[in-house]
């Protein structure tokens, strides 16, 4: 059945087997041949110490991987109206966020886009509402908002001045 593959172990992608042969390039000697035995460089003039820090750093050289933010993918844009202002003085924040997140990726990507503590979240879902001009019936958008609230003595810069 085709909806089992979704449980099938995936194979590593050519990026990935890249990285992996950068950290540790596999080569055809045996294993135990491989080891190198690395003995102390005795330079003429400098104690021990100077010499340790001298000395290239033993061990795996790992490659950092740059964190990626997923705020684009959570939040859509601030909600700017009269009230969205008056809770701004209160440390509370309005925004319009995609309708399938949820609570705790709405908190994690507003404190790695704008670097601030979230104290709370609520969230409230405003539904499509039927509009009519003339005979012509249609509907208005519905969407879902987050009201965040910062920690206090934090603020985030909404509308830039």
């Amino acid at each position: 059945m085709a909806f089992f593959n979704i449980f099938k172990k995936k194979e590593k992608s050519e990026r990935e087997k890249k990285i992996k042969e950068k950290i540790s390039p596999k080569s055809s000697k045996h294993p135990k041949e491989e080891k190198e035995v690395k003995k102390p460089i005795e330079k003429a003039g400098l104690s021990k110490e100077t010499q340790k820090e001298k000395e290239p750093q033993a061990g795996p050289s790992k490659v950092k991987e740059k964190k990626e933010s997923l705020a684009w993918k959570i939040l859509k844009s601030p909600h700017v109206t009269e009230k969205a202002t008056d809770l701004a003085k209160g440390n509370q924040y309005i925004f319009k966020v995609w309708p399938r997140s949820n609570k705790t990726e709405i908190k994690k990507a507003i404190e790695d886009l704008y670097g601030v503590k979230v104290v709370s979240v609520k969230v409230i879902k405003v539904p499509r509402r039927r509009r009519r001009l003339g005979r012509i019936e249609g509907w208005r958008k519905g969407y879902k908002k987050a009201i965040v609230k910062l920690k206090e003595g934090q603020k985030i810069e909404v509308l830039p001045r």
